[in-house]
């Protein structure tokens, strides 16, 4: 037997974008058409000729994947990363049989189950237990294995008192919860994870991350794709960083996603002059927003490195005569973990056409996660321009102190070093 489970080789996936005629989306319409109407379509007949053969690239298509290739082990737990639109939802669709390659093909050893939407197949009509078994049954389970599994689904769902309430009187999150459950109870033999850690409360997202750690722990094969470099870290020793549909690197999860962190600097401008989250109070005063290292713009940041912040100001009102800039840090549950401005430190900028404000944190404290940034303006007196969560940064654990490892998500956002120390008082006399 092979000690491949997945084996990936050029594969490619285009999609059309916009609206099309669909009869000349194949090479055999349009030549009927064109049939039809030689002198309307004849031109369109050879443009397709020539997108066919690869002469020319049609611009009413997209390739979500280019070229793809790679091998997973038997029992290896492989990380995918990149950014919104990379490729990895594709990938994963087409390892879970969802959709078909444009080209290249998929070797696929074993049982394969994936947890790519969750909830699909729930009918509001039905109650909790039903549910249970209708989703198993979609997810490839059988009766049997649901049977003896129930009380463990339900148990980790948290909704036993509703388990006879049809779904439809649910509350999202207790939907969502009872999905994750039943999807997290298969026993396949590979198992395709897609951006599931980041459904319910973070009580139940702390569930969700170590049923993960059991199913990686229990020798099951693994793709996992997530936003969540922590927990990519914490649980795949490999990863494959995906940018505009091909791989960029694979190989060790730190190194892939160190390399990943370099080149994302060019994402950590944020344009605020049409911010969703701007107060309707505002005058939009705030233009943009820089996270940097040193003279680089990023949003990833180690604990104990310096952290900064530029904001651009462009005061469009003539009452501006100073400005103050606050900000405050929050963490996964919106919770704010820090703020300071201007005013505290008796420290004003007068405003101009454009005046660049920067904030400087020598020693970023922060125990490893995802924090958000509000951003608040005053005229020294009062607000006159806020952003609430304007951006978010992530941080990550940084081992330069010799730990034995990193603080608990459950231990709280901020970190500081420790100096212990003892005594023997047993030598101490009375």
């Amino acid at each position: 037997m092979t000690d491949i489970a997945i084996k990936v080789e050029n594969l490619s996936k285009r999609y059309r974008i916009g609206v099309a005629d669909e009869q000349h989306d194949t090479l055999v319409g349009a030549t009927l058409d064109a049939i039809r109407n030689p002198a309307r379509n004849f031109q369109r007949l050879r443009q397709l000729t020539r997108f066919r053969n690869g002469s020319e690239e049609d611009p009413n298509t997209i390739w979500a994947l280019k070229n793809v290739s790679f091998e997973v082990k038997r029992g290896e737990v492989v990380g995918v990363i990149g950014r919104n639109g990379a490729g990895k939802s594709t990938l994963l669709k087409i390892l879970s049989r969802i959709t078909h390659p444009t080209s290249g093909r998929v070797e696929l050893h074993g049982r394969v189950s994936s947890l790519l939407e969750v909830g699909t197949g729930f009918h509001p009509e039905l109650t909790g237990r039903e549910n249970v078994y209708l989703n198993g049954t979609i997810l490839g389970m059988r009766k049997v294995e649901i049977d003896r599994k129930f009380d463990e689904i339900v148990d980790f769902s948290g909704v036993e008192k509703f388990i006879d309430t049809p779904v439809k009187r649910y509350s999202s999150g207790m939907r969502v919860r009872l999905a994750f459950s039943v999807a997290a109870h298969l026993e396949p033999e590979i198992l395709l994870v897609d951006e599931v850690l980041a459904v319910g409360d973070s009580e139940f997202q702390r569930k969700c991350l170590g049923k993960m750690n059991d199913v990686a722990a229990g020798g099951r094969t693994v793709m996992f794709v997530s936003h969540n470099l922590v927990a990519v870290l914490d649980l795949c020793p490999r990863s494959v960083w995906l940018r505009d549909g091909s791989i960029a690197k694979q190989g060790h999860s730190k190194d892939v996603i160190e390399q990943y962190l370099g080149d994302s600097t060019v994402q950590g401008f944020i344009s605020l002059t049409d911010h969703k989250n701007r107060r309707s109070s505002s005058v939009p005063i705030m233009s943009s927003v820089a996270f940097m290292k040193g003279d680089s713009v990023t949003t990833s940041f180690a604990t104990g490195e310096s952290w900064k912040i530029e904001v651009e100001c462009r005061p469009t009102v003539d009452y501006v005569t100073q400005l103050s800039l606050g900000f405050a840090i929050h963490d996964g549950l919106g919770r704010t973990i820090f703020a300071a401005n201007m005013d505290q430190y008796d420290k004003k900028a007068l405003p101009t056409d454009t005046c660049r404000i920067r904030a400087v944190i020598d020693r970023l404290m922060l125990a490893p996660g995802r924090y958000g940034l509000s951003l608040f303006l005053s005229n020294g007196a009062y607000d006159i321009d806020v952003v609430d969560q304007a951006s978010s940064f992530d941080v990550f654990w940084n081992n330069d102190y010799g730990l034995a490892y990193p603080p608990r998500p459950s231990w709280g956002a901020t970190y500081m070093l420790v100096n212990w120390e003892e005594e023997d008082v047993s030598q101490v006399s009375n």
